[in-house]
């Protein structure tokens, strides 16, 4: 977990700050889209994850809007540094969720509640260096405020997102939170951005689309399993128990899959991590 609290704690953060100082908010809102498309490269090249074409053409339009919305002006202005400053920062976020994948089958709050102790004392450390002091404390309680909703809550849907439904799939799914921030940056700070805006816009959505209307189905085998996680007895928990159990669930104990063929759609989840 240290990798994933390095990558998406501390460095991707600062980098999104910096970035935020040097483009407008809607463009950055929508560039943040690039976090799911990076998500997806590393869940299926270096993690290995099943991609299917709906999943490969949905990335390219996203992937596509990305860099329309990057490129401003000509070609010999190259993409100004606050667009790659916020790719940069969605790098580091697309690292931490394929990491964080691993532990997904722990416990949603205490992943969060360990991410976000860490990365916060590290963060505060590197903001006293640099001559931070604490404000007023209306600004501090909104700030605890943010943080708890944006980073606590969030991160806890998130990694639970993780569980049921995989990286790239997730990360896509996540891509839908930036058209928010768009609005927000339309209605608040009254921008009015191009027609590069709504063309990026537009392609972003059309990928969004393509994700969330994925359906993947076929036989496959399930290997023995030996873990522990909060379940229900669905068709993948068929098991006895040997301790005490009042029939409540969603429960968590150690249990164990034995070898099981089948087929019914489904994503890479904690159970389905096979091979295609």
């Amino acid at each position: 977990m240290t990798g994933a609290i390095l990558a998406g704690g501390v460095i991707a953060p600062v980098l999104l700050m910096l970035g935020l100082e040097r483009t407008s908010g809607s463009a950055a809102a929508l560039l943040l889209n690039l976090e799911g498309v990076f998500t997806a490269l590393l869940a299926w090249f270096v993690f290995h994850e099943n991609v299917d074409r709906c999943i490969a053409v949905g990335f390219f339009f996203i992937a596509g809007g990305g860099v329309l919305l990057s490129w401003e002006g000509s070609p010999a202005r190259g993409m100004p540094l606050g667009a790659l400053l916020v790719a940069a920062a969605c790098l580091g976020w697309a690292v931490d969720n394929n990491l964080t994948q691993r532990v997904s089958g722990s416990d949603p709050v205490q992943v969060a509640g360990i991410k976000g102790l860490a990365a916060g004392c590290v963060n505060l450390v590197l903001a006293g260096t640099m001559g931070w002091q604490p404000g007023l404390p209306l600004p501090v309680f909104a700030a605890l405020t943010l943080g708890f909703l944006g980073y606590g809550v969030s991160l806890s849907l998130f990694v639970w997102s993780l569980r049921h439904l995989g990286t790239a799939r997730t990360g896509a799914y996540f891509s839908v939170a930036p058209f928010f921030g768009a609005a927000m940056a339309l209605l608040i700070l009254a921008e009015r951005p191009g027609s590069a805006f709504w063309m990026a816009a537009g392609m972003m959505g059309i990928g969004v689309w393509l994700h969330v209307t994925e359906r993947h189905a076929h036989v496959h085998r399930h290997e023995r399993l030996v873990h522990a996680h909060a379940h229900r007895h669905d068709e993948h928990h068929q098991h006895e128990h040997n301790e005490p159990w009042d029939g409540s669930e969603p429960h968590t104990h150690v249990h164990e899959h034995v070898p099981l063929a089948h087929s019914h759609p489904h994503y890479p989840d904690l159970h389905h991590r096979h091979r295609h």
